[in-house]
């Protein structure tokens, strides 16, 4: 068994992995957090995309048992989508309005 595959998903020793990806996209990690941040930026847009997964497989899975949503809960859905990108939308155009460039983020600390 690889090393990596005894441990669940959050615990175990750091490893480092040889990934590629386009400069720009590395450029503006960089420059969001600097070059002592992007794993851990990294590993946390890692985290979010493993949620989103399990949570694409549960609704296909419930869908399979119960059916589609009704059109009132997809226009439901819809509405508190598009409430949720305006609020953020408003949050960035406020963060830019003070003059930076975004919020700064900092990795989790290790426990």
């Amino acid at each position: 068994m690889d090393s990596a595959e005894q441990y669940g998903k959050d615990d175990g020793p750091a490893q480092k992995v040889s990934v590629s990806m386009p400069a720009g996209r590395i450029a503006a990690v960089k420059a969001r957090v600097g070059a002592r941040g992007f794993s851990a930026y990294v590993s946390a847009a890692v985290e979010r995309q493993i949620q989103r997964d399990l949570l694409e497989e549960l609704l296909q899975t419930k869908e399979a048992e119960t059916g589609p949503p009704s059109a009132d809960v997809q226009a439901w859905a819809a509405e508190i989508f598009h409430e949720a990108e305006s609020m953020a939308a408003t949050e960035r155009a406020d963060v830019h309005r003070e003059g930076s460039d975004g919020p700064e983020w900092h990795a989790p600390k290790a426990s």
